[in-house]
């Protein structure tokens, strides 16, 4: 049986028979888009679809060093940190290429910890969409660096001067792509095996970079693939001896790394973005749409710009947007309306770095322009020429630091109709904890700057 022909919990307990498994490795993403699982015992996986099982719910409460948050409402010391229901998405069955016949399937949390499950978050706003009569697609695309490095070498270098799988800044270079085939062969087989189809694949300006486009799907399912491709390039890269980073801005010296994301919507099956009658093709549907991503943008930013490092990369000059602008195939915008098709016109949301975790990321980006059609919110004038020059309302100012960016998202009446009173306040509160743990740092510019000085 394919693993991607399962659909149900009969077929998830077919696949594991026939492959005479042992064991099934199960896995679900935390609030940072970092995959958490283990290795189920059979008898135990199979009773696990039937009724769940219990998870710690620790992954809700602590950070990506695995550092508790001194407080926290989904789940804290007080609370004891005790086991929550989770369930696994039997259709969410995929190959580990890795591990022989091995089977990987995703979980998530279930009632009531699903009000703080980002997986779970991108279903409510899924379901915010679904009432309107309206379905959605969503394809996400990553920049990340590949270094000739492991997790041990790095550490004993500081994570300084790091050796860059190839030097200089090819953009688009058939010479990079054609003396590593062979690793751009494994990637795109590892994608097809894993269902996370990559369509597009080449290198990026700088040394080591690479951009992948993966093939869009479902809303929901895009954000599975693209959680999984961010971590299983991780695992292929290290295991030939390589690092892989999604950091949204590693070095000084060169651009940030995008994970933008394209959303489309359709009604019964036939796209709403397209209007032939319109200026450039545009509909009133996908006006509202970018009115409302434009509007609720410094609002949400801290679930798309949600590290301490996404900041540093939302800089001028850099391929990164620094306020709430959208533009007709404009990329010094933060949003891109893309003509096309009735199929293919769409929206590029190009303020997300690499570093997104794609569930809040998907959630955030499709719950404002959703926002934006129930409210018939107006956009500005779309953006013409370079928009880094261009002012817009202080309104649409984006967030310097996380800090902010979360006091923004605790006060937006907005994301508290999108996502729920307990994830916002959750949410937010988990951004403070990493903006204040970065501010313990003491950081190389700092020690250069006032070391012998001051």
């Amino acid at each position: 049986m394919d693993p991607r022909a399962v659909k149900t919990v009969a077929d998830a307990k077919k696949i594991v028979t026939e492959r005479k498994l042992e064991h099934v490795k199960v896995g679900l993403f935390d609030l940072d888009g970092v995959l958490r699982g283990k290795y189920m015992a059979r008898d135990k996986f199979f009773s696990a679809l039937d009724k769940g099982f219990g998870y710690c719910d620790v992954v809700l409460g602590w950070d990506v060093a695995d550092n508790l948050y001194d407080r926290a409402s989904a789940t804290s010391w007080e609370s004891g940190f005790p086991d929550a229901t989770v369930r696994i998405v039997p259709e969410s069955c995929r190959a580990l290429p890795f591990e022989g016949d091995m089977l990987l399937f995703l979980a998530e949390f279930d009632q009531p910890a699903d009000r703080f499950c980002p997986r779970g978050t991108l279903k409510r706003v899924i379901d915010y969409g679904k009432a309107m009569g309206l379905a959605a697609s969503a394809a996400c695309e990553f920049e990340f660096f590949v270094f000739a490095e492991t997790p041990d070498t790095v550490r004993a270098k500081g994570y300084r001067n790091l050796q860059n799988i190839t030097p200089g800044m090819y953009g688009y270079s058939t010479i990079r792509n054609t003396v590593h085939a062979d690793y751009y062969h494994e990637l795109m087989q590892l994608g097809a095996e894993m269902d996370f189809p990559i369509e597009g694949l080449h290198t990026e300006t700088g040394p080591g970079v690479i951009e992948a486009a993966i093939v869009h799907t479902e809303a929901l399912a895009a954000a599975d693939r693209a959680a999984l491709f961010k971590t299983f390039t991780k695992v292929q890269a290290q295991k030939r001896g390589w690092m892989a980073t999604f950091m949204a801005k590693w070095s000084p010296n060169y651009p940030g790394q995008s994970g933008h994301t394209h959303i489309s919507l359709t009604k019964n099956g036939k796209g709403v973005f397209l209007d032939p009658k319109k200026p450039h093709g545009i509909s009133d549907t996908m006006r509202h749409f970018i009115g409302g991503q434009q509007m609720l943008m410094p609002q949400l930013l801290a679930m798309v710009a949600s590290t301490v490092n996404s900041y540093t990369r939302l800089i001028p000059g850099f391929w990164a947007p620094t306020q709430a602008s959208w533009g007709i195939e404009n990329r010094t915008c933060a949003l891109r309306a893309i003509p096309g098709s009735d199929k293919s016109q769409r929206v590029e949301y190009r303020i997300a770095a690499a570093d997104i975790n794609p569930y809040l990321a998907i959630a955030a980006a499709l719950g404002s322009g959703l926002y934006g059609i129930r409210h018939k919110i107006e956009p500005t004038e779309p953006a013409l020429g370079n928009a880094y020059e261009m002012k817009f309302p202080a309104k649409l100012a984006l967030p310097r630091t996380l800090w902010d960016a979360a006091q923004n998202l605790k006060k937006s009446a907005a994301a508290r109709e999108l996502f729920g009173d307990a994830f916002v306040d959750h949410y937010a509160y988990t951004r403070e904890w990493e903006e204040r743990e970065g501010r313990r740092a003491i950081t190389d510019w700092q020690l250069a700057r006032y070391f012998e000085i001051i």
